[in-house]
């Protein structure tokens, strides 16, 4: 008997005498309607109509990448198993762990689209099959700082990567090798709210693009997937970090980019288990990014016994931090742990030293970069943060990858033009094998389990999250080198005198 029906029947006895004709009446037709959802609805973890139980590379029409002789990525999808955590949170972290069971586990269900569109035919002929981009890409206003706004270096990389990817299913002979041309369509993420919306209206009703790949800042990603759920057009993000992001439980988004609860979890587990520090301080910008970004940071600190000591922020543009950092030098911290862009990073490391404070100084992914070592100087040491991939693994794709980007830029590639061309890349094989019809674009891409990238293998949860492991970005000696977790266990460091 269907879960409706079971419902149904349960429903304790109440003598109809004691019931008016309209409330009999009433109930009569919830009963029916009821009846009626529970053959007619589909259940909840059933396949989605149009999607492939395990996507592969190739399957249909041959891939861009395959076309062109590359090794395409692969995907697949492995045994059916349950996750034991959601977002692979270490027991230790996970909320109340040592108390009581949950009663509810969320986040564990697949997603489903039972909604209309599958049936929607390709249409006859187009010039060309468009696919948004939203990126900040031009200075303009921003919210979080009531000026300039500040992701542009990101948002650059991140277009050039996902227009390396277009470019080269192009030379391989376009949608299908039918010799229609593969179009990005490019708008800016300006950072205002309601703007990140509109330009999602635009792109879905006005420039009928068939799926959309960005953004960055987390409070415009949050805006964007909800005008995106409106308009039912997969999204794929590969540049938010913003752990809630993918909790908003949209059935068309999608998170390529491995997010900051991992690199949290991995930074947790280096500060307590590896280095064995209790005393932690932390200095974060004052925007959504440093706000919730470091949330698991320090709720993992909290849950084993070693809360931070202090937790201050700073306006974004802010360039001296004497203060905040006398107030924790006074506190005696084992490290500092700060989460913001690269400037304000690189300028609180550097005055840090030379204010005597020797200790670890922790940080996110966007501190790691060529900026950090032309501010605070060649001589860094003792600075580690979580990262969303090994950029040093050794992968012909990625070899291939970088010299591409090279003679296509004249830069090097990093990792927002990395995960935005595998971003891309995912969104292309849907394309090629449901067709022009976005329903069945957004099944291929929630069938996707597993994924082998240029920024290496990618898992996705059952809310369509990656959730692959974090690495560690470590600066020791002025060498910048990166470890698994199991790799950072087994490092030998000497600790800084604070």
């Amino acid at each position: 008997m269907t879960s409706a029906a079971n419902a149904i029947m349960t429903v304790p006895a109440i003598p109809l005498a004691r019931l008016g004709s309209r409330t009999v009446g009433s109930l009569a037709v919830v009963c029916a309607i009821a009846a009626i959802c529970a053959v007619a609805l589909p259940a909840p973890q059933a396949q989605a109509q149009g999607a492939s139980t395990g996507v592969a590379s190739g399957a249909g029409s041959p891939s861009p990448t395959q076309a062109t002789g590359t090794q395409a990525p692969t995907s697949q999808a492995p045994a059916a198993q349950v996750e034991e955590t959601y977002g692979r949170t270490p027991r230790e972290y996970v909320p109340y762990g040592r108390f009581t069971e949950p009663y509810k586990h969320f986040f564990r269900d697949p997603l489903a689209y039972h909604g209309y569109g599958r049936e929607i035919p390709e249409p006859s002929s187009v010039e060309s099959v468009k696919i948004g981009f939203l990126g900040p890409i031009r200075h303009t206003v921003s919210v979080a700082t009531g000026g300039a706004s500040h992701e542009e270096p990101l948002g650059l990389k991140m277009l050039e990567g996902a227009r390396l990817a277009v470019e080269q299913a192009n030379a391989a002979g376009g949608y299908r090798g039918s010799g229609v041309p593969y179009e990005l369509v490019v708008h800016n993420d300006n950072g205002l709210w309601g703007a990140s919306g509109n330009e999602i209206i635009d792109m879905a009703y006005k420039e009928n693009v068939w799926a959309i790949l960005g953004t960055i800042d987390g409070a415009n990603s949050h805006i964007a997937i909800r005008v995106a759920l409106k308009a039912e057009i997969p999204v794929m993000n590969t540049g938010d970090t913003d752990p809630t992001f993918i909790e908003t439980r949209i059935p068309w988004v999608f998170r390529a980019i491995t997010d900051d609860r991992q690199m949290c979890y991995m930074l947790a587990d280096f500060v307590f288990s590896k280095l064995g520090l209790t005393k932690i301080a932390a200095l974060r910008a004052n925007n959504r990014y440093g706000r919730i970004s470091i949330d698991e940071l320090r709720d993992a600190a909290t849950r084993v016994g070693h809360p931070f000591l202090v937790e201050l922020n700073y306006r974004l543009g802010t360039t001296d931090f004497t203060d905040q950092l006398e107030t924790i030098r006074a506190l005696d911290p084992e490290a500092v742990v700060t989460y913001g862009d690269a400037r304000e990073s690189a300028l609180i490391l550097k005055q840090m030293r030379a204010m005597g404070m020797n200790q670890w100084l922790l940080g996110s992914d966007r501190m790691i970069s060529p900026e950090l070592f032309g501010i605070a100087g060649p001589e860094i040491d003792h600075v580690a943060a979580g990262f969303p991939w090994n950029p040093e693994h050794h992968d012909p794709r990625l070899a291939a990858f970088r010299k591409e980007f090279k003679e296509r830029f004249d830069q090097e590639a990093e990792t927002y033009a990395a995960h935005a061309y595998d971003g891309m890349q995912m969104v292309i094989e849907a394309i090629e094998r449901a067709g022009l019809n976005r329903a069945l674009i957004r099944d291929e891409l929630a069938a996707i389990k597993i994924w082998d990238g240029v920024t290496g293998r990618k898992e996705f949860d059952a809310i369509f999250n990656n959730i692959s492991p974090a690495s560690l970005a470590l600066i020791h000696d002025g060498q910048l080198e990166f470890y698994s977790h199991s790799e950072m266990l087994d490092l030998e460091l000497d600790e800084p005198t604070p």
